[in-house]
C-alpha cells in the first residue's frame, strides 16, 4: 500500500473527531487513533462504519489505546516508538467540552493533556503539520471583536472550560516557532446543516427543546436580545474547514477562527426557531436584564431547560473575526451557511430524537 500521509488523531470516537476521520480517510492515508480503553469497543464500531461508508480498507486504520493525561499519552513503549517513526501529521481534538466541568478535570484533561500531546508531537522527526483544535471561547469574558491573532488577556473566564482551553492554547502557541503548527478556534458547534444530526443536546438545543415543549406558549416571550450575537457553526462546515486548513500550507503558523461571519442576534435566533417550530414569531421581548435575572433564579432551569451555566452566553457581547480563515476557505469555495437556512434541520432532528 502506497501511503502519502500518516495521521495521528486524539479525541476519537468523539463527535468532531469521528467526522474528521471520515473526511480524511483515503486509500493513501494511514490513520492512527488514540482511544481511551473505555471507548475501544465504540471506536471499533465507528471505524467499521467509516470503512463501510468510504470504502477505505480497514487496514488503513489503527486504534492505539492510551490517555492524554498520562506521560507518553499512556501509549505502550513499542507502539510509541513505532508512531514516532511514521507519523507525519497530527491533530489534537481530545478535550472536556462541558461548561460545568470541575477545575480538577478541566486542568488535567485540557491543560496537562495538551502538554503531553505537545511533547509527543515534538518527538516526531517526520512531522509536516500539527493542528490543534481550540475554541473561540478562549476569549473568556472579553467583550467586542475578538481577532484571530489575539490570545492573551486578563478579562477572566465564565467557567473552567474556558480557562483550561485558554491555558492549553497558550501552551500550543509556544510551539509556533518550533514546528509547523496551525491552531483553529471553532465557535459554537451545532448539528449537521443538511440532516441536523448531533450527538448531544446542549447550547442552542436548550432553546430548541424549550420551544418544542410548549410551542404556542413558549414562543410568545422572546428571551433573547438584539445586542448579543450567538455565533454558531454546523458540524459539516467545521469539518470541511478543518480539512482544508489542515492541508493548506498557507495556514502554517496561524491561528484561524472558524466562525459565522454574519451571526444572528439571540433575539433573531429565538424568532427563527419559533417560526420553524410554531409558524409564528414572538410578540414581546422583555428587557435583557430582566430576562437574565429570571433565568438565574433557582427554579428557572426546571421551567426553561436552560442550566445556569449556559445563561451568560445569551447576554455577553462578543464577536469573532474570521477574516484570515475565510481567505483560505474561499479558495476551496467553503463558507458558513446562514443559520436561517438550516435551523429547520436542527429542529427536525431534535423532534425525531427526543431521548438523545
Amino acid at each position: 500500500m502506497f501511503v502519502e500521509d500518516t495521521i495521528f488523531i486524539t479525541g476519537f470516537p468523539g463527535f468532531v473527531a469521528s467526522r474528521l476521520v471520515k473526511k480524511l480517510a483515503s486509500s493513501q492515508t494511514q490513520i492512527f487513533l488514540l482511544v481511551e480503553k473505555r471507548f475501544i469497543e465504540k471506536a471499533m464500531q465507528e471505524v467499521e462504519n467509516i470503512c463501510e461508508s468510504t470504502a477505505v480498507p480497514l487496514e488503513n486504520f489503527f486504534l492505539i489505546e492510551g490517555d492524554i493525561t498520562q506521560e507518553d499519552l499512556g501509549i505502550a513503549a513499542g507502539d510509541l516508538e513505532f508512531l514516532q517513526q511514521v507519523v507525519t501529521t497530527a491533530c489534537h481534538l481530545a478535550a472536556v467540552y462541558d461548561l460545568a466541568v470541575s477545575k480538577e478535570t478541566a486542568m488535567s484533561v485540557n491543560v496537562d493533556g495538551t502538554k503531553n500531546v505537545n511533547a509527543f508531537v515534538k518527538s516526531l522527526p517526520k512531522l509536516r503539520r500539527y493542528l490543534y483544535v481550540s475554541t473561540c471561547y478562549v476569549a473568556g469574558k472579553r467583550r467586542g471583536t475578538i481577532l484571530e491573532k489575539e490570545l492573551e488577556h486578563k478579562s477572566g473566564f465564565r467557567n473552567y472550560y474556558e480557562e483550561s482551553k485558554y491555558l492549553a492554547e497558550l501552551e500550543v502557541e509556544k510551539l509556533k516557532g518550533e514546528i509547523p503548527l496551525t491552531i483553529v478556534r471553532p465557535s459554537v458547534i451545532v448539528g449537521d446543516s443538511v440532516n441536523g444530526a448531533t450527538t448531544k443536546f446542549d447550547g442552542i438545543y436548550f432553546l430548541i427543546n424549550y420551544l418544542l415543549r410548549h410551542p404556542a406558549l413558549a414562543r410568545l416571550i422572546n428571551v433573547g436580545n438584539d445586542s448579543v450575537r450567538l455565533n454558531m457553526v454546523p458540524i459539516d462546515f467545521v469539518i470541511s474547514a478543518i480539512v482544508a486548513i489542515f492541508r493548506d500550507s498557507r495556514a502554517t503558523g496561524k491561528t484561524l477562527q472558524i466562525a459565522d461571519p454574519s451571526p444572528l442576534s439571540t433575539a433573531q435566533v429565538f424568532d427563527t426557531l419559533a417560526e420553524v417550530i410554531s409558524a409564528k414569531r414572538s410578540i414581546y421581548t422583555p428587557p435583557p436584564k430582566l430576562v437574565e435575572k429570571f433565568l438565574n433564579l433557582s427554579f428557572a432551569p426546571s421551567l426553561t431547560g436552560l442550566p445556569h451555566h449556559a445563561v451568560p452566553y445569551f447576554f455577553h457581547t462578543q464577536n469573532y473575526d474570521s477574516a484570515a480563515a475565510s481567505d483560505i476557505l474561499a479558495l476551496y469555495q467553503i463558507s458558513c451557511p446562514h443559520f436561517s437556512s438550516y435551523a429547520k434541520n436542527l429542529v427536525k432532528f431534535a423532534r425525531e430524537n427526543p431521548n438523545l
